[in-house]
């Protein structure tokens, strides 16, 4: 993979920050966009703005070809059977709270419990509590070990004839950890129990296949995917998108209004009330063009290297912990200093022009659960070099010296 070549697609790379050159690493909470994608959303409101759906000119009908044409390419990309399964949201977080609302809720009774594991994102964990409070149903978790991988036997031991929902994150966004997905939905399988996945840090980094992994529900992000803000995917099967009552009422999610009732459209338009975000879907059919046109396996390959560089460089500085050691890890590198906070580390990172996350990640229950209130995270993406994690090490020595470490 030339990343060379990749750099020059991305304008944002090309400028100083603090006075030397930036080294973006913060890609789990946000991927930068090449010109592709700024292209393709630019060109839309430049040419083909106009709602969908509903217009009989010209615009509209582009715009509608191009909106509809973007869920058949998140299909393709996921390889769900029916591009009705495609449900575009704002992102992730939407897509949970959607499962959650509008799946669980009717279905759950007291008693009835939830599986989630110690690595949830809030994102992950917030809806279900909701859910709990409006129906009685009791959240169960699944603890990791001190690697960071969700311990099986405990996982396992959870199920029951009582359980109805495993909610799980593909890879963890503050360990890296990649949990073994597959297993779980089969050990769920045996129990009968609904599978929702939740895909934010997962499909800019390998190749995901809810059939073979046979999940009912999937949920990701398109600006971590290259693409836009404000774009994202819930991936459901038919039968259970079919099944489900909106949550959100409005405009195009209907077949029938009166004052006294309405009928709802069939799935995905029952699930996407009000004009959507069209350039935004736009945007991410393009970002799906540009990680299939570098290849999956590329950009997975790319990242494992500077993830293992990376790993083997820091675990080498005296004082510096890492967290997260699963023997199967995403392209993240969360560490922690001995006696020296997460922000002062970013705040330092930062004045090298390394851009790098520092906090609780939204992930405070997995932090509680390695005994820190935060961490500082590196995360790896396409246009990310050896050079800059050689820049990512300096600072963390930098931070040694300025703390007087």
């Amino acid at each position: 993979m030339d990343v060379t070549a990749i750099r020059r697609d991305f304008p944002i790379l090309h400028q100083r920050v603090r006075g030397g050159p930036l080294a973006y690493l913060d890609n789990g909470a946000t991927t930068q966009k090449p010109i592709q994608v700024i292209d393709a959303v630019s060109s839309y409101y430049s040419r083909d703005n106009a709602n969908v759906h509903r217009g009989v000119h010209e615009l509209s009908q582009r715009a509608t070809d191009a909106y509809e044409g973007a869920r058949e390419k998140v299909r393709e990309f996921i390889n769900a059977a029916d591009a009705r399964e495609i449900v575009f949201v704002r992102g992730t977080t939407e897509a949970i709270n959607l499962v959650a609302q509008s799946f669980a809720r009717p279905r759950m009774k007291p008693g009835d419990e939830i599986i989630v594991t110690e690595m949830e994102h809030h994102s992950n964990i917030v809806p279900w509590q909701m859910v709990v409070q409006q129906t009685g149903a009791v959240i169960r978790v699944a603890t990791v070990t001190d690697s960071g991988e969700v311990d099986p036997g405990v996982f396992e031991s959870l199920f029951n004839d009582r359980t109805r929902l495993l909610a799980v994150t593909h890879i963890s966004n503050a360990l890296g950890t990649v949990n073994p997905i597959r297993e779980m939905i089969r050990t769920a399988r045996q129990y009968d129990t609904t599978v929702v996945i939740d895909g934010a840090q997962a499909v800019a980094h390998g190749t995901v296949d809810v059939r073979e992994l046979d999940c009912d529900f999937y949920a990701f992000s398109g600006h971590k995917l290259y693409g836009p803000t404000g774009i994202g995917v819930l991936y459901g099967k038919m039968e259970h998108l079919e099944s489900m009552e909106p949550y959100q009422g409005g405009g195009e999610m209907i077949l029938m209004v009166t004052f006294e009732n309405a009928t709802y459209a069939k799935p995905p338009a029952r699930f996407e009330a009000g004009t959507p975000n069209i350039a935004g879907a736009i945007g991410l059919a393009a970002a799906i063009d540009y990680v299939r046109g570098h290849g999956l396996a590329a950009i997975r390959a790319h990242e494992q290297e500077l993830l293992d560089y990376a790993q083997e460089r820091a675990a080498a500085i005296d004082g510096l912990r890492i967290i997260g050691t699963a023997a199967e890890k995403g392209a993240i590198l969360s560490f922690v200093f001995d006696q020296v906070h997460a922000h002062d580390v970013g705040t330092i990172m930062d004045s090298e022009g390394l851009a790098v996350r520092a906090g609780h990640l939204c992930a405070m229950p997995v932090m509680k659960r390695f005994g820190i209130a935060a961490t500082t995270r590196a995360s790896f993406g396409i246009y990310n070099t050896r050079e800059e994690v050689d820049r990512l090490i300096g600072g963390m020595h930098k931070v040694l010296e300025v703390m007087g470490r």
